[in-house]
């Protein structure tokens, strides 16, 4: 007998690495696709000198095995890849190693090339995209000028959170918790002209998920962070007739308990209120102090402590006729008209009142009794009976809300809106390495867009791209970038300095890949109208209020404006888990970071992969252990040598019912349980074999999971063509039916044992066996038997007298 081949990892993934790109395996009849058209993305990487971590691998061999499962079941899969190679990360990278972004990112992505090829993921390369590439960037300037040219990008001067050690303006999104999110720095705020694009406009829109197979979570972080509120605009006329000042509210019950109003400071009424007044200075002194603070600690009822000043102004409540002070505050923000009423009601003002002696006056209480707060520690937030409200007095303050709104209506004090919580997506950054801004600035004609075709507005090869401090992007010290010819007048202009944030570039990447190498378009309205939406998305959860909330505003306007078909772009999301070491998060400066390169070079890159996906469920991810990967290996050598061992007669029941198993949870994406159940077979094979028919059923079963080991056994076991182009295997129910069961045997109510009979065993030799069995038959020969009782296909009740 010849020497049993062994299974050589290295070898093999070489070899059909090599077939497969020779053979264009994993390319895509994107233009007339002859079966069910899939898409499958997986969230493209960032080249920040880190290349490809753990995490990287728990996502994309995971989205590759079910791209490949998808294919095995009929569908024309369309698997791309690229790299998010503009943007803070790979530019800090640059600053720390003093090398130009450009370099370092063309190392990086050439390394993270080799490393994604190592995978053997079926990626479409024909379609692989790079954001920093001009070939790319010109059409995200191209979809910002689409943007611009229909209202929905702007230039304006506004208070925003400034990185200090990015050097750099930070979106909201960014700048949680009062820090960076890239650097850890605290932020500060700064008044600069910003670009931003309408994303507010679409908040209604963006709350619609109708169709969408998204995880619950991930929705309900959006809808929060919008923020979608119904409430009432109410005007307050100024005491000295100079104007009104308009209040949003969810709460008009609280109305006739009104007794100040506050502003936001950023209003542009208070610098008008206080100027040339005594009030200026102590107002503009706290609005310094509130510069410092963060959004998150202005608001947080834990944040810092309530500060304010008095502006000098009174209003007049408009159903009373009482005369409010108007006072600025730092708990309120430029959210709905930045104007707030304030009263007894809500804990916030409150204590703000107790703060500033400002008289409060309650309007509920649990009985609708009179009550005062003069002796109150806290605000009265019950719900209740409304008293000292006129008409309303004596309902249920909840009750009377709607009633009180549509009267404030009717008098002409107020209208009924909706507010939302979201901002505009603030896009533009002091950075250099970033799509640039596609607008001229002329003394003139003002901003001018630059013409389409003049895209790409390409970055200056030279230029000293480490940030100033001054507030400006390094591209405002190149005059051969900055100056320029007006399109309009053909007369002097300046290029706008400002970068396009790396989240502009992600927004269309999808869009992008099916007509990835065009020169003419950015995307083929033809081609997405067939492959959009994205079938099945993969990434993790921490992008659910910045990446896929601006993807969906983009696809959104790109729909509008008639450039796709398709209303959303991801049809189906899923987040991955997160793989932890010894119960850790991974991280650089914890140095308990795992390399996968060792492990892919020492097991090969289907143990490897396949050990990722033992840990635990997809969705939950697992704890790393060295040790774990060899139970791995141990199995992948059992399978490979019970798959080219002769043929033997196998269990058609069991490897029916492991078709099954495996389908279902494939399904599911658990794909830890399929390992388990193919790990079981095999186990029980052992010693049996299987037959020809069997052995290429269990091949396609795990092939999706270990491409490499699963094509090569396919070829040994007579398989035609490639293990991919097979048809899935399906299972024969009259199999999976259960010829036996498993009963319960209790002995004067405690469980002694079990017993195996076949279904249709008779009831006295049901009893018979179970008496039978060792730990029960000792209570039987030391006692007397009183009762036996059989409840059929559950479990056998034996009463024993001592």
């Amino acid at each position: 007998m010849p020497p049993k081949k062994k299974y050589n990892p290295a070898a093999l993934e070489k070899k059909w690495i090599e077939i497969w790109d020779k053979k264009e395996l994993h390319k895509t009849n994107l233009k007339d696709p002859k079966k069910p058209k899939y898409y499958n993305l997986v969230m493209f990487p960032y080249p920040s000198g880190d290349k490809l971590h753990i995490g990287h691998w728990y996502s994309y061999a995971p989205a590759d095995s079910w791209g490949r499962y998808m294919r095995m079941k009929g569908f024309e899969v369309f698997q791309p890849i690229g790299f998010d190679s503009f943007g803070l990360p790979a530019e800090n990278y640059a600053i720390k190693t003093g090398i130009h972004p450009s370099k370092t990112t063309k190392t990086n992505t050439d390394y993270m090339r080799k490393q994604l090829a190592a995978m053997g993921a079926a990626w479409n390369w024909d379609a692989a995209v790079m954001t920093s590439s001009p070939d790319y960037y010109k059409w995200t300037q191209w979809i910002f000028l689409q943007l611009y040219k229909n209202g929905l990008a702007y230039r304006k001067e506004a208070p925003v959170n400034w990185c200090p050690g990015c050097q750099t303006v930070l979106a909201n999104e960014q700048a949680q918790d009062g820090k960076c999110e890239r650097c850890d720095s605290e932020v500060t705020k700064k008044d600069l002209a910003q670009w931003f694009f309408k994303l507010k406009k679409y908040a209604q829109k963006l709350l619609n998920y109708d169709g969408l197979d998204w995880p619950e979570k991930t929705k309900l972080m959006q809808q929060n962070w919008i923020g979608r509120s119904e409430g009432v605009n109410i005007d307050f006329p100024l005491a000295d007739d100079s104007g009104k000042l308009t209040c949003y509210t969810t709460r008009p019950d609280t109305i006739y308990s009104v007794t100040f109003i506050v502003i936001a400071p950023e209003h542009p009424w208070v610098k008008k209120a206080v100027s040339g007044t005594e009030h200026e200075k102590p107002v503009n002194k706290v609005i310094d102090k509130i510069k410092k603070q963060t959004d998150i600690e202005r608001t947080s009822e834990t944040g810092k402590d309530k500060l304010g000043a008095f502006t000098g102004k009174y209003a007049i409540n408009p159903v009373n006729g009482e005369k409010i002070p108007v006072y600025i505050a730092n708990f309120v923000l430029m959210y709905g008209t930045g104007v707030v009423m304030a009263d007894a009601h809500d804990q916030r003002d409150f204590e703000f009142a107790h703060k500033y002696d400002i008289p409060l006056k309650f309007v509920i209480s649990g009985t609708g009794k009179k009550t005062s707060p003069k002796n109150a520690k806290e605000a009265h937030t019950d719900d209740g009976t409304l008293f000292d409200s006129g008409q309303f007095s004596g309902m249920n303050n909840r009750e009377a809300l709607p009633k009180i709104a549509e009267w404030l209506e009717k008098q002409g004090m107020g209208k009924r809106t909706v507010n939302y919580r979201l901002r505009d997506w603030l896009l533009s950054r002091q950075r250099f390495w970033g799509a640039p801004i596609p607008i001229v600035h002329c003394e003139k004609c003002g901003e001018v867009p630059v013409p389409d075709k003049d895209l790409p507005v390409e970055l200056p090869k030279y230029v000293d791209f480490k940030p100033k401090g001054d507030g400006k992007s390094p591209l405002a010290t190149s005059p051969k970038f900055v100056n320029t010819t007006c399109p309009k007048c053909k007369g002097k202009a300046k290029r706008e300095t400002d970068t396009m944030d790396t989240f502009v570039c992600s927004s269309w990447y999808f869009l992008r890949y099916p007509t990835a190498g065009s020169k003419s378009h950015a995307f083929d309205k033809k081609i997405l109208d067939k492959w959009m939406p994205v079938d099945m998305y993969i990434g993790g959860p921490e992008h659910a209020c910045m990446h896929l909330i601006y993807a969906r505003f983009i696809h959104h306007v790109m729909h509008d404006l008639g450039y796709v078909k398709a209303k959303e772009p991801f049809r189906r999301l899923v987040h991955q888990g997160m793989i932890t070491k010894d119960g850790a998060k991974m991280s650089k400066s914890k140095g308990n970071v795992v390399s996968p390169d060792a492990f892919v070079k020492k097991f090969g890159s289907d143990i490897f992969r396949m050990y990722l996906m033992f840990m635990g469920p997809f969705t939950e991810g697992g704890d790393w252990n060295d040790k774990g990967i060899m139970g791995v290996k141990r199995f992948a050598d059992r399978f490979w040598n019970l798959m080219i061992q002769p043929d033997g007669e196998g269990n058609d029941a069991l490897v029916h019912k492991t078709i099954k198993k495996v389908t279902d949870d494939m399904e599911k994406l658990h794909f830890n349980t399929v390992i388990a159940a193919i790990m079981e077979l095999t186990n029980a094979s052992m010693k049996t074999g299987l037959t020809k028919t069997q052995k290429q059923s269990i091949i396609r079963l795990l092939a999706p999971l270990a491409p490499h080991l699963c094509e090569e056994l396919w070829e040994l076991n007579s398989g035609r063509g490639s293990v991919f182009n097979a048809q899935w295997p399906t299972y024969d129910e009259s199999l999976l039916v259960e010829d036996t069961m498993t009963l319960a045997i209790q002995v004067n109510g405690k469980l002694r044992g079990t017993v195996e009979v076949s279904k249709d065993t008779e009831e006295k030799d049901v009893l018979t066996a179970a008496k039978a069995v060792e730990n029960v038959a000792k209570y039987v020969s030391e006692g007397t038997l009183i009762k036996e009782i059989y409840i059929k296909g559950k479990m056998v009740s034996l009463v024993i007298k001592p």
